[in-house]
């Protein structure tokens, strides 16, 4: 990349190839980028940034001829750029090799992976160390996060400092590369939060994604280190062979970072960590749920083993203010709390749910959720998404989006899901677009009812919608 001045991104409204090209531009490139349509919120922070976005895709937007083309994970053969890219023999790589090579040569790359809970981690470690530079100048880190950490109203940074914060996906890498991006990063240290079945469309089962995990801590030198939850067979499984020390957290006796005494109240939470069996911090941090309290755990007892103080974990975690899309309240209408989640499992809807019962006790919870993610799309998690959304005292399930790209045997039935429900007792509705379920919503909702929307996506404007039209009722 030395030679090149012009890099090309397709695909560049992405979180993280959008925060890619915010990442060369401060390196002192000329980025372009292009997209089939540009959304927020990352079209909003390329616009601030200065940053061009095609659209949509076309070979003209490749006019004039970039040094360099970046493909995004999303972006398959038939798109016109990229074919455009491979006749002329344009120069083109991905995402994760570009952060291999051009941004962590020299850094102290620590890695968080997981089925879930990553971005949220990598958030709180990424703040850990802010603090903490405050201090002690080289440790501001650079860090690329898949959502926006509030803290820093940003999901990059580049820092003359010593460590390279990353969020380990375990995504695919691009159409020529259908590796994990994760295996690109090299990390000195890991976090390794929970391990399930995900991404139904790229992992046939479980086993194939815990091998993608197991070759993940297989690259940890041994003289580095892995942060591991002790509250999950999978996670067992993918560390058993590591080379470097392995240290658990959660609630089990005799992990190392072991938490104890979690209480939530008023939308914070507070509880206590022992370090090798031996009192080390009483944490308060305002936000809820047991999931949150275990990532900030995770993202204390890396930092901590890589030399990090105390004083600067205790206030990060007392000032984190979390991520955009995660229990992120968009609204407060005539007494309703509209709640944004970026939920895209049922493990990830259920501590949710159960977040959201401990902020708000004795609320009427309501789940509306989009099934968007290419796991919720498909039948293999129907019945454990009976059981996650169990949870709510109402709930709302809009059509499967997209589904006539899943064939129907494949295809997750909402139908399906809504009579389990009612079975169980729940008061549970199929509304097919967000439209409808606004229009059926609005009368039902009453003052102290708190709705939490389920989507790892723009779910057709909901987001708006649904406080445009409460607020209506009653003006």
């Amino acid at each position: 990349m030395e030679k090149s001045n012009h890099v090309h991104l397709i695909g560049i409204c992405g979180t993280a190839m959008a925060s890619l090209a915010g990442m060369l531009q401060l390196r002192g490139y000329h980025v372009t980028g292009s997209d089939a349509q540009a959304y927020p919120p990352m079209s909003g922070m390329l616009q601030a940034l200065g940053i061009p976005i095609a659209q949509p895709y076309a070979e003209a937007n490749l006019s004039p001829q970039p040094s360099l083309v970046v493909v995004g994970n999303a972006i398959s053969r038939g798109n016109p750029e990229l074919e455009y890219v491979l006749d002329r023999r344009i120069p083109f790589r991905s995402l994760a090799e570009i952060l291999q090579h051009e941004f962590l040569p020299g850094k102290e790359s620590l890695v968080v992976a997981g089925t879930h809970g990553k971005t949220t981690t990598t958030s709180m470690l990424a703040w850990i160390y802010e603090v903490a530079s405050r201090r002690h100048p080289e440790l501001a880190p650079s860090f690329l996060i898949g959502g926006v950490a509030e803290n820093f109203g940003s999901s990059f940074a580049v820092r003359d400092g010593r460590p390279f914060i990353l969020e380990g996906d375990e995504y695919d890498t691009a159409f020529f590369d259908k590796g994990p991006k994760f295996m690109h990063y090299f990390p000195d240290a890991l976090i390794l939060t929970h391990v399930e079945f995900d991404h139904a469309d790229i992992y046939r089962d479980l086993e194939q994604v815990r091998i993608a995990f197991e070759r993940l801590v297989n690259l940890v030198p041994r003289r580095g280190r892995i942060v591991a939850f002790d509250g999950h067979a999978n996670v067992d499984a993918c560390v058993a062979r590591a080379f470097c020390p392995v240290e658990r957290y959660g609630f089990k006796d005799g992990s190392m970072w072991r938490l104890s005494g979690l209480n939530q109240s008023s939308g914070q939470s507070t509880w206590k960590i022992a370090r090798e069996g031996l009192p080390w911090l009483e944490v308060c941090m305002p936000m809820p749920g047991e999931h949150n309290a275990l990532n900030a755990t995770a993202a204390a007892a890396l930092a901590a083993g890589q030399g990090v103080e105390k004083a600067a974990i205790l206030e990060a975690l007392a000032t984190f203010r979390s991520v955009k899309r995660r229990l992120e309240v968009r609204a407060e209408v005539n007494g309703v709390t509209i709640i944004d989640d970026f939920a895209h499992h049922p493990t990830a809807i259920r501590e949710t749910l159960r977040a959201l019962r401990a902020a708000y006790p004795g609320k009427r919870l309501w789940a509306v959720l989009e099934p968007r993610s290419n796991t919720l799309r498909r039948s293999v998690f129907e019945n454990e998404l009976v059981e996650s959304l169990s949870l709510a005292d109402k709930v709302v399930l809009a059509g499967v989006f997209k589904a006539a790209n899943i064939p129907d045997p494949e295809r997750m039935h909402p139908e399906r899901v809504v009579a389990a429900l009612a079975r169980a007792g729940r008061d549970a509705v199929l509304s097919p677009t967000a439209d409808t379920i606004v229009n059926d919503m609005t009368p039902r909702l009453e003052p102290g009812d708190v709705v939490a929307i389920l989507s790892n996506g723009g779910f057709d404007g909901i987001y708006e919608k649904l406080p445009a039209a409460i607020a209506a009722r009653t003006s």
